[in-house]
């Protein structure tokens, strides 16, 4: 068939397929430049995005149309070469519009819009802007495109649940009266910075705390779930946290604090019921801010009394320590006071066996429990009523017994049982008896004086002083003067030459069937052996007799008066243990009691619990509703005081010739004697960091001054006898120092108030004598000082003396008589020093003839002479020398108590002449005075020994 095509038929065909072609070319150019239409797209969309999300969901979707699209409106398909109906872009117009718009496909124009970067809901809820969709264009170049008109987009921004609540105040506080139920006692408020409703909004509130009586809402509001009790709890301590719709728990729970206060009571408030007093800081406000809650209550007047209650504190307050009798001397007492209740000593050891308080913290205090008493040394106290005298006695007794309990008494020592004078207590009256004096004129005048004082049985401390004139009595009971209430007249005691016995305690009496002649006198069950009645039940401390004057008011209450108690801080104010104020104004009175101070002036304060007491009276406008103030209490803590070491040094072990220690000066024992005080305080050391771990205190002493009242010296070992050894020391100095001195055979004791230098330039001063000295070889004292009547002891310095014993020269030279004289040249003696003695070895010798034997006698007695005038010679120079030191001898003095050297002038003589050495007197007696010496000196003793 193929064959039956012609050439001609073919090329027709294909001529004709070009043109075809060529027609449908230029109607497709034809086709390209015409863009008749715009696209089109929705007037209004509405869109969401989430806070997390970039993708905006967008109602309607956004599609652009555009109809010079062909195959979208051709009835067939059909392939096309046209843009003219393609969407190229969108674009969003606005200023800082954070989203973009992106063309998926643009033969179908369709497209998104999606958030640039993260939406934050908090800060933008919704967004708003225009876009427009523009096509391809027209050739290939897309010239004249074609935009869409401006669509409006509203996009909603979602919000996610990114924050928690937080409340609005840091803490909160309420206050609420006891006894009440509130609806709403306060408000927690929380707040949550999502945007949303769901949540932002707080949905509940809870209470952590658990076991509390209150309860919150879901708005916040708490309010108590029973009534509050003021006494069981004063302040609530509650944690509360919030939640929000999406069940976000607050990022801080906040502290709730609610106070309790109680129903209004009259009261003073606003002060410390504990108070620490640190010793020597001087004042310390006790109530700085304290005001008075008076409930509203118009008040026309007010009484406020403060008491410092410090019974328990040695003898009622916290005073010096001294004994008795040295806080009179330094109350201004002169001289003549005697002290009958000494602390126990070698000189006084009458209270030896007295039960006592233990105690070094507070004065020396005596107990009597109705069975002991004291008999006072004869001839301690020589009282007459010829005189006027004075009776002082710090006294705690009660309650009363209807038997007479004698504090003091002055009786016949034998047969008559009489008493001349007494001090005691009956039936909570104190009682003064005073017998008069046998005279010619028999007459009646006062013998007995009662008080009836509450202070005889409140069991607390009150210090009494009688001025005894006689026939008149002066009573001072703690400062204040009271008059005898009954005085009862007697006639005088007969006479009789019956020794009297002074006696504290009880009463002394001799059963040998006399009585009283005043009172029948009991026998005790203990039968006759018992010397003693009328025992006294309480405590006493302080019992002195002052002879011959009387005790003015200046200085009683320089012996009464504490170094503590309340000050007002106002001029011209003394310090004491109680105030009382007094006002019509409540500012006033309150600005008095904020002045209030607490004042120890003692340097070591005794430590421990000052009780206070504030007592007020009110009175009112209206009687009928005035309030009543209850009592106030708190308490001073007094700090323990930083307690000195006292420390005695010195020389404690020296040597002495025989005829020192018998010499009139004798050996002064203390020559370098240190009293030196220290006290121990803790500092912290300096770090950069407070809370260094590695931080640790510094201990450091510090040298302080402060008074001894006491030194005693002892002998250690056998007692002092007094035929021939003694313990001096100069009175006249000790005088001058206001110092008392006392020995005995045990030693020596120097009593008074007075600074450490003075002590020791006193110390200085004792000698040791001894003029019987063959058979001494050594003598130990020790000494110890005190300070507060034994509160603070110094260490017990110990001082051992050596005698030095040195052969007699008239020894010497009865040797050197008898001694041959002519001796051959040996070696230089050995040394035996085992037993102290210098040994010379055996020599040879010839017999001389009787020519050299006068010969020799008489050069012997010669030298032997004048050996004897130099050895007294440098034996006095020597004396004079070591006083002149005036017992500068230092810890290394040679200690050769039991060395006895003897060495023979002639033997040295011999040996120097067997040397073919020059003779000479000189040379002999050098060796021999020096030798004889050196024992003492300790100087070139191997010299000595060459010999």
């Amino acid at each position: 068939m193929t064959e039956d095509i012609s050439p001609l038929l073919i090329v027709q065909l294909v001529l004709i397929a070009r043109s075809v072609a060529l027609v449908l070319f230029f109607l497709g150019c034809f086709s390209l430049i015409f863009n008749k239409h715009k696209p089109w797209i929705e007037t209004t969309y509405h869109g969401i995005i989430t806070e997390n999300d970039e993708k905006v969901l967008l109602d309607p979707p956004l599609i652009a149309l555009d109809k010079d699209a062909p195959l979208r409106y051709a009835e067939s398909f059909e392939v096309t070469f046209t843009k003219e109906g393609e969407i190229c872009g969108f674009r969003i117009h606005g200023q800082n519009v954070p989203f973009e718009a992106v063309v998926l496909d643009k033969s179908t124009g369709e497209g998104v819009i999606r958030a640039k970067d993260k939406l934050d809901c908090e800060l933008q809820k919704e967004h708003t802007f225009t876009i427009q969709a523009y096509d391809c264009g027209e050739g290939p170049d897309g010239a004249n495109m074609k935009k869409s008109h401006k669509a409006t987009v509203h996009i909603q921004v979602n919000d996610i649940n990114e924050y928690s609540p937080v409340f609005k105040e840091r803490s909160y506080k309420a206050t609420v009266i006891e006894g009440k139920n509130y609806d709403n006692i306060l408000k927690v408020e929380a707040v949550d910075a999502d945007c949303s409703f769901q949540y932002s909004q707080i949905c509940s509130y809870e209470i952590v705390t658990p076991d509390v009586p209150f309860t919150v809402d879901k708005d916040g509001n708490i309010k108590n779930t029973e009534k509050l009790n003021y006494s069981k709890e004063r302040m609530y301590k509650l944690t509360v946290t919030a939640y929000d719709c999406g069940k976000n728990r607050a990022s801080e729970d906040v502290l709730v604090k609610i106070n309790i206060k109680p129903t209004c009571k009259p009261s003073w408030q606003g002060f410390n019921k504990r108070i620490e007093y640190e010793p020597g800081t001087g004042t310390l406000a006790l109530f700085p801010s304290i005001h008075m809650e008076n409930c509203e209550e118009p008040i026309t007047s007010i009484q406020a009394t403060i008491e410092l209650e410090t019974s328990h504190i040695g003898k009622g307050c916290d005073r010096d320590t001294y004994s008795e009798k040295s806080l009179h001397k330094l109350c201004g007492a002169s001289a003549g006071t005697v002290e009958l209740l000494p602390s126990p000593s070698s000189t006084t050891n009458w209270t030896l066996g007295l039960p006592t308080d233990n105690g070094h913290d507070s004065d020396q205090v005596f107990e009597f429990n109705g069975t002991q008493a004291i008999k006072i040394p004869d001839g301690m106290v020589s009282s007459s009523l010829k005189e006027p005298f004075t009776v002082s006695v710090w006294m705690r007794h009660g309650p009363g017994a209807r038997e007479k309990e004698t504090i003091l008494c002055n009786s016949d020592k034998t047969e008559m049982n009489r008493h001349h004078y007494s001090l005691y207590v009956h039936n909570c009256r104190l009682v003064m008896l005073l017998r008069q004096d046998p005279t010619e004129a028999e007459s009646y005048k006062p013998a007995e004086f009662h008080w009836k004082l509450d202070q005889v049985c409140d069991k607390e401390w009150h210090h009494y002083v009688l001025n005894i004139e006689f026939p008149s009595v002066a009573l001072f009971v703690d400062g204040a003067t009271f008059e005898p209430f009954l005085v009862s007249e007697d006639y005088p005691l007969h006479a009789t030459k019956i020794d009297t016995q002074l006696t504290v305690g009880a009463c002394w009496q001799d059963f040998t069937g006399h009585e009283n002649e005043t009172e029948a006198v009991s026998q005790p069950s203990t039968g006759g052996s018992v010397h003693m009645t009328q025992f006294f039940r309480g405590s006493l401390a302080g019992l002195m007799i002052r002879s011959g004057k009387l005790e003015n008011k200046k200085v009683i209450d320089c012996l009464y008066t504490c170094k503590e108690g309340l000050d007002v801080q106002l001029p011209e104010d003394v310090a004491s243990s109680s105030l009382t104020l007094e006002g019509d104004d409540i500012e006033n009175v309150e600005k008095v009691m904020q002045h209030i101070s607490y004042l120890n002036s003692r340097q070591f304060p005794t430590p421990g619990i000052r009780h206070l007491r504030i007592s007020t009276t009110v009175k009112c406008f209206n009687e009928d509703s005035c309030i009543t103030m209850p009592d106030s209490e708190g308490y001073v803590m007094v700090l323990q005081p930083e307690e000195p070491k006292i420390s005695l040094s010195g020389i404690d072990h020296f040597a002495r010739g025989a005829s020192d220690f018998e010499s009139s000066e004798g050996v002064t024992l203390f020559p370098e004697l240190r009293i030196v005080s220290t006290i121990t305080r803790e500092v912290e050391a300096e770090a950069e960091g407070e809370d260094d771990p590695t931080v640790q205190e510094n201990v450091v002493s510090e040298e302080i001054m402060h008074n001894l009242d006491n030194c005693e010296v002892t002998v250690v070992g056998d007692d002092l006898d007094g035929e021939h050894e003694s313990l001096d020391l100069d009175l006249t100095q000790i005088q001058q120092r206001g110092l008392e001195m006392s020995s005995s055979n045990v030693g020596m004791i120097i009593t008074g108030v007075n600074t450490m230098a003075n002590y020791e330039q006193v110390l200085h001063l004792i000698r040791y004598r001894n003029w019987h000295t063959e058979a001494l070889f050594d003598r130990k004292f020790k000494l110890v000082c005190s300070e507060l009547n034994g509160r603070y002891i110094s260490n017990g310095f110990k001082v051992e003396v050596n005698v030095i014993h040195t052969t007699n020269p008239m020894d010497h030279a009865n040797n050197a008589m008898v001694q041959p004289q002519f001796i051959n040249p040996v070696h230089p003696a050995s040394v035996d020093l085992s037993g102290h003695n210098l040994v010379n070895a055996h020599q040879a010798s010839v017999v001389p003839s009787a020519a050299t034997i006068v010969i020799v006698v008489c050069v012997s007695f010669l030298v032997f002479m004048i050996i004897l005038g130099v050895f007294r010679i440098r034996a006095a120079h020597q004396r004079s020398m070591r006083d002149q030191e005036n017992g500068k001898e230092n810890e290394m003095d040679w200690d050769d108590s039991a060395l006895t050297i003897t060495v023979n002038p002639m033997e040295v003589w011999s040996m120097r002449t067997s040397l073919s050495s020059p003779f000479s007197l000189d040379t002999v007696m050098d060796t021999h005075a020096y030798c004889s010496l050196c024992h003492a000196t300790r100087q070139k003793k191997e010299v000595c020994f060459a010999f």
